[in-house]
């Protein structure tokens, strides 16, 4: 099949990538003349394993093509993917913006049927938006090219995007047009081989999908957040409280772990843009939502207080390094990461720090900007040097087992904070350290 994507971001790289991989033709189109660049040269935008040698294999395969044009990317494909940014506004509704402009795109300069894929993750009703926008662009035109539209929501974790791509646990397509619905059936038919795990449903239940999905798992995490901090309290473990509630087949044992918070681009993006369009189409107050949302911007700090409850409010002099920088391993995504609220937390509190993460310093350096406070490491070990304490924020696979002799050797004090529950207490503490995990 001959497939348009809107947008190189994170989801419009992975489903082009992943979509001519199968062996489809896959023009992919950003009005970013330099990410274009660096894509035609071999290079990727973001941080995703697998994801590059996937493009290059594809675009040496003669399948997959990049383009800043848009009148060529709207005359390639029969399917037009947008997938496109929608940037939460400053009051937490979605920036439908370049969905939109996207949409108008297609109306302009479109001569035959179009099927427009909404593959952003985009509030309820946005199909009936973009429906509206290609027939108003027609009407202006005076054309009558048929089309249809359908929202097929990604489900894609960062980290694991290309394997969730080429091997779906569902795939949601909201539709009604029959012709529209053959077609995706036909192009994700590659990736379900030994079983149909195609949900057809209708576009806005596909759309309140999606957030329903990031909504539920951003639950879980707050939850065990809030039980972990109460088991600290009481003096029993979360770890065995996990395990407990895990072994209950209705709840399962997925994203029951506890830690320093979630951030990303989904999950808080996707709880904000939920509640204000629950507020504002529908008048309604979603109570349960707007704690998840308390309860993960409040554990975002928990780190910083166990370490002014053992060391004191004011850290004028301490030296900290801090494992992680990453919202979650396998990935250089610092959006919303908790690791911003700690560091931010040791700066106000007079502190310095040196951190390590395998590949998201350089975007740390970008966001965090030139901050003299903050040095990089280009080891774990070499972060240890002359701080006061070892802080873990991203669990990376490296930080499972360190060498805590050599820890120990490096730390001024053994102490090791854990926002990620990565070690065992009773074997920690056996081994000379101050171990403070999260509910343990």
């Amino acid at each position: 099949m001959k497939i348009t994507v809107i947008g190189t971001g994170y989801v419009g790289l992975v489903s082009g990538a992943c979509l001519a991989e199968v062996g489809n033709d896959v023009l992919c189109l950003d009005l970013d003349q330099e990410k274009i660049r660096v894509l035609e040269t071999g290079g990727i935008p973001i941080y995703e394993p697998g994801l590059q040698d996937m493009v290059q294999r594809n675009v040496a395969a003669g399948r997959l093509h990049f383009t800043t044009d848009v009148a060529r990317a709207v005359q390639h494909g029969t399917l037009q993917f947008i997938a496109v940014g929608t940037p939460p506004d400053e009051d937490g509704s979605a920036d439908m913006q370049y969905v939109l402009a996207a949409a108008r795109n297609i109306g302009r300069l479109m001569t035959d049927y179009k099927v427009v894929v909404n593959k952003s993750t985009v509030p309820v009703g946005t199909a009936d938006k973009v429906h509206a926008a290609i027939a108003d662009e027609l009407r202006q035109r005076g054309a009558q090219t048929p089309y249809a539209v359908v929202s097929n929501p990604e489900f894609l974790k960062e980290g694991a995007a290309v394997e969730d791509f080429m091997r779906p646990d569902r795939i949601i397509v909201g539709a009604s047009d029959e012709r529209a619905i053959l077609l995706m059936r036909a192009l994700y038919a590659p990736f379900q081989r030994n079983r149909d795990r195609l949900v057809v449903t209708d576009a806005r239940s596909a759309e309140l999908t999606k957030y329903a999905a990031n909504a539920m798992l951003a639950t879980r995490i707050s939850f065990m957040n809030e039980l972990a901090n109460l088991a600290e309290k009481l003096g029993a473990d979360i770890e065995m409280v996990r395990q407990g509630m895990g072994s209950d087949p209705r709840i399962g044992y997925h994203f029951l772990y506890p830690g320093c918070g979630y951030g990303g681009s989904c999950f808080p993006k996707d709880v904000k843009a939920l509640i204000k369009t629950a507020a504002a189409d529908a008048g309604l107050n979603l109570k349960v939502l707007t704690a998840v949302e308390d309860a993960n911007a409040a554990q975002k700090h928990v780190l910083g207080h166990k370490i002014k409850q053992r060391l004191g409010e004011d850290l004028s002099g301490r030296h900290f390094a801090v494992w992680g920088l990453a919202f979650k391993p396998n990935t250089d995504d610092m959006r919303e990461a908790p690791s911003l609220e700690l560091l931010a937390d040791l700066l106000a509190a007079g502190a310095t720090v040196t951190a390590y993460d395998p590949v998201a310093m350089s975007e740390a350096q970008r966001v965090l900007g030139d901050e003299p406070r903050i040095r990089y490491a280009q080891t774990p070990n070499e972060a240890l040097e002359g701080a006061d304490a070892l802080v873990i924020v991203t669990e990376w696979k490296e930080f499972r087992s360190p060498d805590f002799e050599l820890l120990k050797a490096r730390l001024k004090q053994p102490l090791i904070v854990d926002g990620r529950n990565l070690y065992d207490p009773a074997w920690v503490r056996s081994q000379g350290f101050d171990y403070l995990a999260i509910g343990r």
